[in-house]
């Protein structure tokens, strides 16, 4: 009898380690997770994420806004929004940003359209020409944003300033 309980203990515990380790080498589809870097794509290759944005609401009166292309425009998927002189709103690198506008020309006046924006970050420069005007003035032209580390991107723009 004494052999028996041994003998049946043993063949318990030895069941327990098999069930164990066939338990831990099974891995179950949905036990698999996936894990993002917690940065933007962008930032991981050096390069600078522009996304799009709808109109700002902070802005009530004159304004300039543009978007990549005319299907963009019309489509109110802007890349750049100022009020016409003093806050420009882009969303770079996933991050909604107003800056502070340095320089700006006359848009009522000048056939040409120059504005740049700089902070610690960021250098942006808008060139464009106009194509258009009537109570709104249409143009077409170029954003060009640099990061302080070199990197930078431009972008055809299109879109219009007014009141």
């Amino acid at each position: 009898m004494k052999y028996m309980i041994v003998f049946a203990s043993a063949l318990m515990l030895t069941a327990c380690k098999k069930e164990q380790q066939t338990g831990t080498n099974k891995i179950s589809a949905d036990s698999v997770k996936v894990v993002r870097d917690s940065l933007p794509p962008a930032a991981s290759n050096g390069s600078i994420s522009v996304e799009t944005f709808p109109f700002p609401a902070e802005i009530k009166e004159c304004s300039c806004y543009f978007a990549k292309n005319k299907a963009d425009f019309e489509a109110e998927k802007y890349i750049y929004a100022d009020d016409a002189g003093k806050t420009a709103y882009l969303k770079l690198d996933g991050k909604r940003l107003a800056l502070n506008l340095i320089s700006s020309s006359d848009m009522e006046v000048d056939e040409e359209l120059t504005k740049e924006i700089e902070n610690e970050t960021y250098k942006i420069s808008v060139k464009g020409k106009k194509i258009k005007g009537e109570e709104a003035l249409l143009f077409e032209g170029s954003l060009k944003i640099e990061k302080a580390d070199g990197t930078s991107v431009t972008f055809p723009i299109y879109g219009e300033c007014g009141c």
